[in-house]
């Protein structure tokens, strides 16, 4: 799972946690439906945002969701989920960004791929993502070419930039990318006035996936060898943070110009999720959720047992710990069923000592209360308890 708008489950409200689930298992279920089982790895938190757009700008109808069957990812519960055209085009331009993103790491000769017979294997994948995509495309009259050039281009863009290049030189194909796909959901929702607006978003989105996906890897590249954007053109820390901030902002701006039927969760997750990803990557990142403000002490919850040195929470073991098979075997449950990221708390599968899920340790989310700039209201208190009459 791969993506920039991750949003912490803590800062949606239930209505809006239970369409973003809607959303990426309809994308899951629509990568499974064209493409296959093995397509369904290339559901990613970014292509969702399709998805969201496309339903975004109509009024909502009765067949819009369907209940899809138990999922260890849901704990094996039930839910409804999206279908229709959106959620094919979000399927449609996952394949291509997933494959997009093996040939990165095959150019890269990340891990494995390093082994010619598995860089063989990962480029006829990443070529049958390719084919599947554009056949998808072409049936809801999205031309896939755009994002294949895209993809193509690149290597070719980042072999001239050198020393001085314009940053946005290098992100500009997949600019041009995202672009394509976001005004492509207007035509799907029979709204071609957005369509303007909406190139404008996903340009700056895509040029924000790019930049964040670089600062990510800077480190790591560096100490690889590989080729990072920031690194080849000589841009600083700061003015790519300057031009990430920039394009939060203009795509909030040009949000403002869409007619919305329902845009609550798009407005969620491009003018409030978008900021905080850039906080993450630049490690600018606070907390205040778990019951507690910014800067003051989080307790920990009522389990019944004195906290501390001799009981709860990670502390002592709740049990025996497990040997290494049976402590696999645990971890893997954990995992399917969603407890070890968003559980309160877990016993460690291997220790069984008590922790706290991924999502909820304040090293992980950011905090939970600011302004919003597109209204002039703390939109973002949503998940965290505080009456702030948001009205976004």
């Amino acid at each position: 799972m791969f993506g920039i708008v991750r949003p912490c489950a803590h800062r949606l409200t239930d209505g809006l946690k239970a369409e973003w689930t809607a959303h990426l298992c309809g994308l899951c279920l629509a990568l499974r439906a064209d493409h296959g089982q093995f397509a369904r790895v290339a559901t990613n938190y970014d292509g969702l945002v399709i998805s969201v757009l496309t339903e975004a700008q109509v009024p909502r109808t009765p067949d819009a969701r369907r209940t899809a069957g138990p999922c260890p990812l849901r704990a094996m519960r039930t839910a409804p989920v999206v279908r229709g055209q959106g959620a094919r085009l979000a399927a449609a331009v996952s394949l291509v960004l997933a494959s997009a993103k093996v040939r990165d790491h095959v150019a890269d000769r990340d891990g494995l791929l390093a082994r010619r017979p598995v860089a063989a294997a990962a480029r006829r994948v990443a070529r049958r993502w390719d084919r599947a995509g554009d056949r998808a495309g072409r049936e809801l009259g999205f031309d896939t070419a755009v994002l294949l050039d895209a993809v193509d281009r690149q290597a070719g863009v980042e072999a001239l930039a050198g020393p001085g290049t314009p940053l946005v030189a290098v992100t500009e194909p997949t600019e041009t990318a995202t672009a394509a796909a976001f005004a492509h959901t207007a035509v799907l929702a029979g709204s071609p006035h957005h369509m303007g607006p909406l190139a404008e978003a996903g340009r700056l989105f895509g040029r924000l996936a790019h930049l964040l996906d670089a600062v990510e890897d800077l480190d790591a590249d560096r100490a690889a060898g590989a080729w990072n954007p920031l690194a080849a053109t000589g841009t600083p820390l700061p003015e790519a943070r300057r031009l990430a901030d920039e394009a939060v902002y203009g795509v909030r701006l040009a949000l403002r110009d869409v007619g919305f039927a329902d845009g609550r969760l798009a407005h969620r997750l491009l003018a409030h999720e978008l900021g905080r990803s850039v906080d993450r990557a630049f490690g600018t990142v606070t907390c205040g959720h778990g019951g507690g403000r910014q800067g003051l002490p989080v307790m920990p919850p009522d389990t019944g047992m004195p906290h501390g040195p001799d009981g709860g929470r990670g502390d002592t073991p709740r049990r025996p710990p497990r040997g290494l098979l049976a402590g696999c075997g645990a971890f893997a449950l954990l995992c399917c069923t969603c407890r070890y990221c968003c559980a309160a708390e877990y016993d460690d599968p291997c220790t069984g000592k008590r922790k706290e899920g991924w999502c909820r340790r304040p090293d992980r989310c950011e905090d939970c209360c600011d302004g919003c700039e597109c209204c002039g209201e703390n939109c973002s208190c949503d998940g965290c308890g505080c009456d702030c009459g948001c009205s976004c």
